[in-house]
């Protein structure tokens, strides 16, 4: 069960609760599955018996997650709301869910609608994407105050969901730089690429930004300005730079690769009712390993080195191999 400091995890002049009993009476929300045990006494209740191949796989994906922190982690700092903007809250089941774009957070956006009753329809599929990402549909963990906070990260089940790191990078550049209908990205993101890493870029370029090639946009995430000038946005920022799995406590680490397995198991925990399923993806045009593999034939092993090092980070938290096609010698 997760350790929880009796300081605050926020740094916020706020007075802390030190006393969980009386902090749970005052901030005390009823939100129990089926069997009467919220999500997370099912999750740690089942790690009392026999564990299941698929429990003992979790397992596995926490005791990894400790490890790999414990050993480049060297001090734990507080949290702040802006490291919270992440964390959807459901109330009504006791659930904290951290969103990564590009790993199936648009279908997990609509089952939380759906379990938080933040929605008129009852299947999770009938939510238009547009939707399901307006963000006064789901409260996030920053809106609350620092006693509510702790309360909610005390208790409640936190999960995640991750995915190959240079499969989700390949994932967002497809979806926000080669598809004509992105044009707030084309110009935000886009023209400022082309303008810094094209030689000689032509007048149309520089104002449209919808013609980003994969290795410019290696040399944008590459380049110190970048990060100097901005915080990179959510669809490629590194996954513990979204999350915080050092500080905060993932219950259940889920993979994209094993996605309807991992989400059905959410649900299990949750006690949802037997109509809520999670939306099985039907994509055709989903980013795979080899056509990874392609965009990087183009990318010499110096910026192939120096990317990998910007996502090791994510790469060994959540044990992905390092890709077979990458040149790092």
């Amino acid at each position: 069960m997760e350790q929880v400091s009796d300081r605050c995890p926020m740094s916020r002049p706020l007075k802390c609760i030190k006393n969980p009993a009386a902090e749970d009476r005052i901030l005390g929300t009823s939100w129990h599955g089926k069997s009467g045990r919220s999500p997370l006494q099912a999750l740690y209740d089942s790690d009392q018996f026999e564990q299941s191949s698929l429990q003992a796989t979790h397992q596995q994906r926490r005791d990894l997650l400790s490890s790999v922190c414990s050993r480049y982690t060297r001090k734990r700092r507080l949290l702040t709301p802006n490291d919270l903007r992440h964390l959807v809250v459901d109330d009504v089941h006791g659930l904290l869910y951290c969103y990564v774009p590009k790993v199936a957070c648009t279908n997990w956006k609509r089952v939380m609608m759906v379990l938080t009753g933040q929605s008129k329809y009852r299947d999770p599929l009938e939510i238009p994407a547009n939707e399901a990402h307006v963000s006064s549909n789901l409260r996030t963990l920053s809106e609350y105050s620092t006693p509510e906070i702790n309360h909610r990260l005390r208790n409640y089940l936190k999960f995640i969901f991750v995915r190959e790191p240079f499969e989700r990078l390949v994932s967002a550049y497809r979806n926000k730089f080669t598809r004509r209908y992105n044009t707030a990205f084309h110009k935000r993101y886009g023209t400022k690429i082309i303008r810094r890493h094209r030689q000689e870029p032509s007048n149309e370029a520089l104002e449209r930004g919808d013609d980003v090639r994969f290795e410019e946009f290696v040399y944008y995430l590459l380049d110190p300005r970048t990060q100097n000038e901005e915080p990179f946005n959510e669809h490629w920022e590194r996954v513990h730079s979204l999350c915080h799995p050092c500080i905060i406590h993932y219950d259940v680490v889920g993979k994209y690769e094993t996605l309807a397995e991992d989400a059905n198991y959410v649900l299990q925990l949750v006690g949802a009712d037997a109509s809520v399923k999670f939306p099985s993806s039907s994509k055709t045009t989903r980013t795979t390993d080899d056509m990874t593999a392609q965009f990087f034939e183009d990318i010499s092993p110096f910026y192939q080195r120096r990317l990998f090092n910007l996502y090791k980070m994510d790469y060994f938290l959540f044990n992905y191999s390092i890709p077979s096609y990458l040149r790092l010698r």
